[in-house]
């Protein structure tokens, strides 16, 4: 989740409230306050509310929850009479453009920090490291209208940001920092996106690197904002958000025409809502014109609609609201989580360990018994990670998250093994040996089931290491097993082995593959095995489980 940092001295100014009052309510809006520091305080927000990633975000949200200005904030945008061009080129590149005009800015430090750390939380929340989404900000005043969205070719010159000389496209991948870091992005095409104004001049090669004509400095007074990407849901959501945050510092929004449609649209959107719907989710008693209040604290449009309905107008910056429940969260957030009394549940039921937490108990006493320390990795993972890295092919059967918010979590595990290569990459610089293992679930063809795996990371890892310690955990678990020559890719060919137990293949052991020790930077031999618990006699098989 972002930590953003916001500066005491620019959120007191923009809420009107000061620093110990804003300590005390930030916890009540949803944020977790990691430190407090002499100049700023440094907050956790949950991804799904990117409107709070800027100091002006926040500010806007707390005068509303303080009760210093309740309501929907109303963002005026006046036509600028500017077009943007979109090449019909990048249609399977980056089709989709966002822009806006942000005039009458006033920037110092503090507020070119704020704008600098929302475009990067934008890139990280809602543009999958730029790869969904990527921002530009312009200074509108050091180049000319009409814009230009074109696919160029790789030859094309400009020179990029924190350079002094022109570079073609391919050069920047190649060399500038930003363009290497997100060249993966943009180079599997024939052309690459550009953003040029009328005269030919390059304002940005998205989402690699704005140029340098267009820096933003203190002096700047005018913004072009331009916004590409893969979804036009997640570009909206980019522009409304900056734009918005940009009108409470202070500046003024205009729109500019892309093909038929005019951006942004910075109006509300109007839900109906039931009280006692509400009130039968919360458990609380509130009349219509008492929930309307909660949520105007919300920063909400809210009145009653007669015959116990809402009329709820959303603020145009709320991407996350996708149901009426959504909207009744924030009423428990207004009203106050601390006002909910705590009571003992109602049900009553006598509990007994699930047979299968049961086996993972003896699997767990063993290992730490031979030595190993548990660790628990994340129930997400992503393909590079689950297969790439490991030189496994990509399994056609692997439970894919639908909406994933980050690259780094785009799929349920499968394996256990590569989580704890992972583990063993982030702690590298720790001393050695390096021994741990993990029983969990992982899911396959649908089916939710347990597995365990186990490394030991030190300069005798060997083959020998993994087959006695395989068969020290069989013989604990009295499994008789057959070991087999394994053609699995992550282990060194003549160092490796299945186990073959009850007449299937179960687990897989031996000495890791050189290279997926170097995509996971790891310097030393790994001994390492996985097993599928379903082999085990007292595991609970049922196979029709989700």
């Amino acid at each position: 989740m972002p930590v953003i940092s916001l500066s005491f001295d620019y959120l007191e100014r923009l809420t009107g409230a000061d620093r110990e009052d804003i300590l005390k309510r930030l916890p009540m809006l949803g944020s977790d306050i990691e430190r407090i520091e002499e100049d700023h305080v440094d907050v956790e927000f949950f991804p799904n509310r990117p409107d709070l990633f800027s100091v002006e975000g926040v500010a806007r949200a707390l005068r509303g929850f303080m009760g210093l200005e309740t309501g929907l904030a109303i963002y005026r945008v006046t036509p600028s009479g500017m077009k943007f061009t979109v090449d019909p080129a990048l249609a399977p590149i980056r089709p989709f453009l966002g822009s806006a005009v942000i005039r009458n800015v006033s920037f110092d430090e503090e507020s070119i920090l704020s704008v600098m750390g929302l475009q990067e939380a934008l890139h990280w929340a809602v543009g999958r490291g730029r790869s969904k989404v990527a921002i530009g900000i312009h200074d509108l005043d050091a180049v000319t209208p009409p814009f230009h969205y074109v696919a160029s070719e790789r030859t094309r010159r400009f020179v990029p940001l924190d350079f002094d000389e022109e570079m073609s496209l391919e050069e920047i991948l190649l060399r500038h920092p930003k363009g290497r870091a997100y060249a993966a992005i943009v180079d599997r095409y024939p052309l690459f996106p550009l953003i040029t104004d009328d005269l030919g001049r390059v304002l940005s090669f998205p989402p690699v690197i704005n140029g340098e004509l267009t820096r933003v400095s203190t002096k700047t007074k005018n913004l072009l904002l331009d916004t590409t990407g893969t979804e036009e849901r997640a570009v909206r959501t980019a522009v409304t958000i900056l734009c918005t945050a940009m009108v409470e510092a202070g500046a003024d929004i205009e729109s500019v025409q892309i093909g038929d449609m005019s951006w942004p649209d910075l109006s509300p959107v109007t839900r109906y809502v039931r009280a006692d719907e509400g009130n039968r989710l919360l458990g609380t008693g509130l009349s219509q014109p008492e929930m309307a209040e909660l949520l105007q604290k919300m920063r909400y449009g809210a009145e009653p609609a007669g015959d116990g309905i809402l009329r709820v107008r959303v603020p145009c910056y709320r991407a996350d609201i996708m149901h009426d429940w959504d909207v009744f969260e924030d009423v428990a957030i207004a009203y106050g989580y601390e006002r909910f009394p705590a009571v003992i549940s109602a049900t009553f039921t006598i509990g007994r360990p699930n047979p299968v937490n049961s086996l993972a108990g003896i699997i767990r006493q063993v290992l730490a018994g031979l030595g190993f320390i548990e660790v628990i990795p994340f129930t997400l993972s992503n393909e590079q990670v689950m297969f790439y890295r490991m030189q496994r092919p990509v399994s056609p059967s692997v439970l894919r998250v639908m909406h994933p918010i980050t690259e780094d979590h785009t799929l349920v595990r499968s394996d256990l093994l590569p989580l704890l290569l992972e583990i063993c990459q982030l702690n590298r610089h720790r001393e050695l040996p390096q021994r741990i293992f993990c029983v969990g679930d992982v899911v396959e063809q649908g089916i939710t089931y347990q597995r365990m795996a186990w490394v030991s990371l030190h300069p005798g890892a060997d083959f020998s290491e993994a087959l006695g310690t395989a068969d020290a955990i069989c013989r604990e678990l009295s499994l008789p097993y057959e070991a087999e020559e394994s053609g699995d890719p992550a282990f060194i060919d003549g160092r490796r082995g299945v186990l073959g137990i009850c007449g299937r293949q179960a687990g897989v052991f031996g000495e890791i593959h050189p290279a997926v020790l170097n995509a996971f930077e790891i310097e030393h031999p790994v001994a390492a095995m996985e097993l599928d618990l379903r082999v085990l006699p007292e595991y609970p098989v049922r196979q029709d489980s989700p």
